[in-house]
């Protein structure tokens, strides 16, 4: 899909490239201007794992209780866990502040639509484990803020075109309702993995400025991860063989100015 919109976004270069030189609303030349985005991403976790992770989980009772071989098994031994790319969109507007000719300092807070995958495989146990599945898929279901504050270097302008580098850093909040991250009334087997409500992360991007007489039109794909572990650490069978989730983002965008 990526690969698609950017090539509509080759196109209209292309067609802007030919076409006489068009004022894009002038939007150069204010100090400060504004406009609105939208967003087409593909997530995946990048997964760090525990020395033990392939360690069957058990349940125990509480801080007294004995040993794991009195606990109740909950899994067999651990295959792989896998991450997943998974698609979702966004939303957002800009205030873009004009710092030179070639810089400007763009703020972009965005809502962000996304689900996360993580597919567990297991072994066969030779003793049968109650409730147990060969495959367990975990998705983490986010409505996200994210404030991005970023730095545009652009080249010069030729005719109705300027390409751009950018690069900056952005906080992202998760919104979503606290049902979606609710399980305490779970069984062991069907608990949630769990993220962090709000992280920080760099990106880097490029893109191009196409400009039409009334507006300017911005294709750009971004590349965005976060700094440290997203994983909300619980006592359950998907969280505990995992020492880090890292959360990484390839974005296609299409601003508005």
């Amino acid at each position: 899909m990526i690969r698609k919109l950017f090539l509509m976004a080759s196109c209209l270069f292309i067609c802007c490239s030919v076409r006489a030189q068009n004022w894009g609303g002038g939007v150069d030349d204010d100090a400060i201007h504004f406009g609105f985005t939208f967003q087409y991403l593909s997530s995946q976790y990048k997964v760090f794992k525990k020395a033990e992770w392939r360690q069957p989980f058990y349940e125990t009772q509480g801080p007294n209780d004995p040993s794991p071989g009195t606990a109740t098994q909950i899994t067999p031994g651990l295959k792989s866990i896998t991450a997943k790319s998974s698609p979702g969109f966004g939303v957002g507007f800009v205030v873009n502040t004009r710092l030179s000719e070639h810089a400007d300092v763009r703020f972009t807070p965005i809502l962000i639509f996304n689900d996360r995958l993580l597919d567990y495989e297991y072994e066969t146990p030779v003793v049968p484990v109650p409730n147990s599945l060969p495959f367990k898929e975990q998705k983490v279901q986010a409505t996200m803020v994210e404030i991005p504050l970023g730095v545009k270097l652009k080249s010069d302008r030729l005719n109705n075109f300027r390409a751009y580098l950018l690069g900056g850093a952005k906080y992202s909040m998760d919104i979503s309702s606290a049902k979606k991250t609710n399980d305490q009334g779970n069984a062991a087997i069907d608990k949630f993995l769990k993220n962090r409500k709000g992280y920080f992360s760099y990106e880097a991007g490029i893109g191009f400025d196409l400009y039409f007489e009334y507006f300017k039109m911005s294709p750009e794909i971004k590349y965005s991860s976060s700094f440290g572990s997203v994983l909300k650490q619980d006592n359950n069978a998907y969280s505990s063989p995992i020492d880090k989730l890292m959360l990484r983002h390839v974005t296609f965008s299409l601003f508005f100015e």
